[in-house]
């Protein structure tokens, strides 16, 4: 055995030792990515019925806005048309009011000028 054979099996066993302590971590790391792959699948079948949920409930929600949307718009018609009849009635009773105002005022002075 030559000097060059005894360094190829050094070298042989020491690769060997290498591959023995690496095989150990290798391995654990291959089953943590086995778990990780299984973690995110168990992840995705339970959150896709989530998804569907929360699109039906966003669905729901925007018909309802909907509804109330219709609704805030006809308060708003109704306010415009109180408004509009409050604008009527003050018209119609104010404009009489102020001229019978006019009128007992009248009839004060010339009364109130005949008595002196």
């Amino acid at each position: 055995m030559t000097g060059g054979d005894v360094a190829a099996i050094i070298a042989a066993s020491g690769f060997v030792l290498l591959v023995l302590f690496l095989a150990v971590p290798i391995m654990k790391l291959g089953r943590l990515l086995d778990e990780s792959r299984n973690a995110i699948r168990d992840l995705n079948e339970s959150a896709s019925p989530l998804i569907t949920e929360l699109t039906e409930t966003v669905s729901q929600t925007n018909r309802q806005l909907e509804k109330i949307d219709v609704i805030t718009n006809n308060a708003a018609e109704v306010s415009n048309n109180v408004n509009s009849l409050v604008a009527v009635i003050t018209s119609a009773i104010g404009s009489p009011l102020a001229k019978l105002v006019g009128i007992s005022s009248t009839v004060k002075t010339v009364l109130s000028g005949k008595k002196k």
